[in-house]
């Protein structure tokens, strides 16, 4: 948790950072747009599906998921299986992708800067509100 959690300091995080770690209790998830801004920096998402991820994340090509636990068990009992299964991720698949394949890891983070803005931009978003409000053709 970040005080003071804001545009420049927001900016400083996305530019310094090569993973973007992000762990909503799903589904709560609003939207995620700290995920979009961190990959249009190349800053690689792991993330649970949830907000924008699942439309997004292709896992080991432009980004990495963490499974998510049935809404149907209590919150302790999610919240420990998928603390385990994000160190499973960091230590079986990311981790040794950083360390002992960097070429690859660089890979996936410009897949995902490359991915993301078509899709995920705020122009796109206005001319798809634009066209399916005044049904333009």
């Amino acid at each position: 948790m970040l005080t003071g959690y804001e545009l420049g300091l927001s900016a400083a995080l996305k530019k310094g950072s090569d993973l973007w770690l992000n762990t909503p209790r799903f589904p709560r998830e609003a939207s995620g747009t700290s995920g979009m801004t961190a990959a249009m920096n190349a800053c690689v998402n792991l993330s649970i599906a949830d907000g924008w991820i699942p439309e997004f994340t292709r896992p080991g090509e432009n980004g990495f998921l963490i499974p998510h636990s049935p809404v149907e068990l209590p919150e302790h009992v999610r919240d420990d299986a998928e603390a385990t299964a994000l160190l499973d991720v960091l230590e079986n698949t990311i981790l040794p992708l950083y360390y002992n394949r960097p070429q690859d890891f660089l890979r996936v983070a410009k897949t995902a800067l490359k991915d993301v803005e078509p899709t995920f931009e705020s122009g796109r978003m206005a001319r798809e509100y634009y066209e399916q409000l005044y049904a333009v053709q």
